[in-house]
């Protein structure tokens, strides 16, 4: 447990996280728990190896602190090992058998800390014909079925830059995992390994959507569905500017608020004749494009239509709603996502800016009681 005020922020105060640093959702997950209060330490690799953009201004890494440790080197593993004794969790993302091979592996921890959840974040999984294979996101949501879902019908499948898979079905769901492990660990006394995959998670996704496919109720092809673009009331529509209005009015009384509002209320055919959703949609797309985004959204304002403004990341901040939640905040000159959740008791928040590899050696070495990182990391 953490005995410093660092870790008195959030509803996981007083849980240790050991990562070994590496890119994209191992990273992102351990984030997410140093947000809600865990005493996160990275264990950098000396010559680094993050993302190819100033550590200044990766916000994956921060509210945590960073040692630089060389697992290849003699002393590299026990160093680590003696931050496992004290941790509760360890994040790792090599590919199978690397760990083990490092001396850091989930044996080898466990004979130093019986209680320690070990959460291996891969994209592929630990087993399989495709376990030691290199790939990226789009290559694990491709055999998922996700990415297939996602576009037009008469164009390539859409990309959703690495949030499908990286983030939501990777980094989400080992956090999940480790914590519901940590809550074995306590009940129990016992730790284990968590197993986080991509394309486990990126498939687990989509189960609303198999079970609507098993009743009749999706197609499977893109762009033909209620929820994929298929459907007119549901779908991005281009305004005179060049800008885009989003339009989700899904259930009856919101669409008959939508069609009034866009002035189409009596010339637009039946919502529910699936026959006329190609008229449909065009009688909107041409509706939307005699006005500007700014006045579209002005139009909409205060309605329950379900249409909203498609603003791009610099504008997101700025968007009224968002700024009075506080869904933006700015630390370190970076302006960037607040954490999420939230908690009444136990509230989250931004404690300090991105960790700058090895730069916290001797204060984690104090806080943590690890002598042997003491010693000048290379």
């Amino acid at each position: 447990m953490a005995g410093t005020a660092r870790g008195q922020n959030g509803p996981l105060s007083g849980v240790r996280v050991v990562e070994l640093a590496g890119i994209g959702p191992g990273p992102f997950a351990a984030m997410l728990l140093a947000d809600l209060g865990a005493d996160v330490v990275r264990v950098d690799r000396p010559g680094g190896g993050g993302l190819a953009i100033d550590p200044a201004y990766d916000i994956t890494n921060r509210n945590k602190r960073s040692v630089r440790v060389d697992l290849k080197s003699p002393e590299g593993p026990d160093q680590v090992l003696d931050l496992v004794e004290r941790a509760d969790i360890l994040i790792e993302g090599y590919r199978p058998g690397v760990a083990e091979r490092l001396g850091v592996g989930p044996e080898q921890c466990a004979a130093r800390n019986s209680r320690l959840v070990y959460g291996r974040m891969t994209g592929w999984g630990q087993e399989g014909p495709l376990a030691q294979r290199a790939g990226h996101d789009i290559g694990y949501i491709a055999i998922t079925g996700t990415l297939g879902m996602i576009g037009r019908p008469d164009e390539a499948p859409a990309i959703p830059a690495n949030l499908v898979g990286d983030f939501a079905g990777g980094s989400l769901y080992l956090v999940v995992g480790l914590l519901a492990a940590l809550q074995h660990a306590r009940g129990t006394g016992e730790g284990q390994v968590v197993d986080a995959a991509i394309v486990d998670g990126a498939t687990h996704l989509a189960s609303m959507i198999h079970g609507m496919m098993a009743a009749g109720g999706w197609q499977d092809r893109r762009g033909s569905n209620l929820l994929d673009g298929g459907c007119p009331f549901y779908g991005n529509y281009e305004t005179a500017d060049g800008g885009y209005m989003a339009v989700g009015a899904l259930e009856q009384q919101f669409y008959d608020e939508f069609v009034e509002l866009l002035g189409i209320a009596e010339k637009a055919p039946a919502r529910k004749d699936l026959a006329a959703w190609g008229e449909l949609r065009d009688t909107i797309a041409a509706a939307f494009k005699t006005r500007t985004r700014e006045e579209w959204t002005a139009v909409f304002e205060g309605s329950d239509a379900c249409v909203a403004p498609v603003l791009s990341l610099r504008e997101a901040p700025e968007h009224p709603h968002l700024a009075a939640r506080g869904t933006f905040v700015e630390h370190s000159g970076i302006t960037q996502p607040a954490p999420a959740p939230r908690f009444s008791a136990t509230p989250a928040g931004i404690r300090r800016g991105p960790a700058q590899p090895g730069a916290d050696t001797a204060e984690v070495a104090a806080d943590w009681d690890v002598r042997s990182l003491t010693v000048e990391q290379p």
